[in-house]
């Protein structure tokens, strides 16, 4: 026979003050974002062949250094919003393995996607994938392309 008990609440976590702020504070956005911190190693080959990319005559050059650096941050990305949780909510040695070996296969088939998908596109779509939201509405506009409005 069960017997219903009261239940147990969990105790309040103590708050706990927050320390610094590495990352300067970007003014507010009206639209929905997504941000995640990645290595500065990262940050310096993104840069190198964003500029590259830019300054360019034929871009397709840089196709595959491109797709590299896209299925970096898309793995970093991955590890930042879902591996990393998961290790901070220490969820057991099992569970935790069964997700990196199941996002290793999945950025492992994105990662042959992304870099099929960039390795068609001509020089001009390669500039459009590139990460400066200036840089990107700028060639929009020279394209006849209107950014969609979020609600």
């Amino acid at each position: 026979m069960i017997v219903p008990t009261a239940s147990k609440r969990p105790s309040k976590l103590s708050a706990k003050p927050r320390g610094k702020r590495l990352a300067k504070t970007s003014s507010p956005s009206a639209q929905p974002f997504l941000r995640f911190y990645h290595s500065k190693s990262l940050r310096a080959k993104t840069l190198t062949v964003l500029a590259a990319l830019e300054k360019a005559e034929d871009g397709t050059e840089y196709r595959d250094a491109l797709a590299d650096i896209v299925v970096e941050l898309t793995d970093s990305g991955m590890d930042y919003f879902f591996l990393r949780p998961l290790k901070l909510a220490e969820v057991g040695f099992f569970t935790q393995q069964s997700a990196n070996l199941g996002m290793a296969a999945t950025t492992a088939v994105l990662g042959g996607v992304i870099r099929n998908v960039i390795g068609h596109m001509d020089g001009p779509q390669l500039l459009t994938v590139n990460f400066r939201p200036a840089h990107v509405e700028e060639r929009w506009k020279t394209v006849g392309i209107i950014p969609m409005q979020l609600p």
